[in-house]
């Protein structure tokens, strides 16, 4: 059986672990007055630490110090309940991300959740997400790790949520709205931004809402049954959402138009469309885009001579192009 003071220096050796893993270097009389022992015993712990595997370096100087270094074998690591959650989440995301290391990250997220307290692991084992394109950029918006895990838990249980949600443009009134109910049914992760897709009984369609923009309330709503996703794939489903369709993942408004420039110009900026090589120096493309005035300002991107195949609509926004164009030239 351990006795006390054994339990204490693997507490301590614990303690000092944590504290050499936030902080590059650490003089030695501070972690001495953290641990509230000697620096001969900081020393002592320093080399236990050693013994099992971990690399602290000396670091010479006026005040000391210690230093815990990369080494050539993982040695056994320690996360805070902050850190193993967001460990998790971490992997829950690269498990989906299609960039070739699902298993590997599948293969680390059991083996965390092995070694999770009882309360971690009920709370990483709700996380309920889906990765559907490549992560995003640092400037993206955050989101609070406890929402994710809140709309997680409910879409497990079941369970509608109530939350108050910030539009991207303030309200006409500054009358306080009444906080919606949704029907949660999948939590995204799409181009670095987070995204619950559910069911409005209010409106009676499917929605979907930023993440970062809900504040929720307490307590969730009542129970209800999951209802079938149209199509029932949700990457699909926001994709076409995104396009402006609802139905199947395609854009509202396409079109076919001939390039004179060769498909090899052509094809690295057509975002998804069909490119065809006529020849040297013709192209067909047919594209889409959520409506035909973007569908005509995207194509003339091109900085080339157009020639619409159809259909009449992208003519038209053609025409209505070229009309504001020439009264933003100021030609009337």
């Amino acid at each position: 059986m351990p006795t006390a003071t054994s339990a204490s220096t693997s507490g301590r050796l614990l303690t000092l672990l944590s504290l050499l893993q936030v902080r590059r270097d650490w003089p030695g009389d501070l972690l001495a007055q953290r641990l509230s022992v000697s620096d001969r015993t900081v020393r002592r712990d320093v080399d236990r630490l050693r013994e099992l595997g971990y690399p602290v370096r000396a670091i010479k100087g006026p005040e000391g110090g210690y230093r815990l270094e990369a080494g050539s074998e993982l040695p056994p690591l320690l996360f805070d309940d902050e850190q193993a959650i967001a460990l998790a989440v971490a992997l829950r995301i690269a498990v989906g991300t299609g960039a070739g290391i699902e298993e590997a990250a599948a293969r680390a997220l059991a083996t965390v959740r092995q070694v999770l307290p009882a309360r971690l692991r009920q709370r990483v084992d709700a996380l309920e997400i889906t990765a559907v394109e490549s992560a995003g950029r640092a400037t993206d918006p955050q989101v609070d790790t406890g929402i994710l895990l809140s709309l997680s838990a409910a879409i497990r249980s079941g369970e509608e949520v109530r939350f108050d949600y910030r539009s991207p443009t303030p309200p006409d009134t500054a009358e306080p709205r009444p906080p919606r109910r949704v029907q949660p049914h999948h939590l995204v992760v799409r181009g670095g931004r987070w995204y619950l897709v559910g069911w409005n009984p209010e409106r009676g369609d499917w929605r979907i809402y930023r993440a970062d923009r809900m504040t929720l309330r307490i307590p969730n709503g009542p129970r209800f049954t999951p209802r079938q996703l149209p199509g029932g794939e949700v990457a699909a489903f926001l994709s076409a959402r995104f396009k402006g369709s609802e139905g199947t993942d395609t854009w509202p408004c396409r079109g076919e138009v001939i390039l004179d420039l060769p498909a090899t110009q052509v094809a690295p900026f057509a975002a998804g469309g069909v490119v065809e090589a006529l020849g040297p120096g013709r192209t067909r493309l047919l594209t889409g885009s959520w409506s035909w005035a973007a569908l005509a300002a995207t194509l003339a991107r091109f900085d080339t001579e157009i020639e619409v195949i159809g259909p009449q609509s992208l003519r038209g926004a053609f025409a209505d192009l070229s009309r504001r164009a020439g009264r933003a030239a100021g030609l009337g």
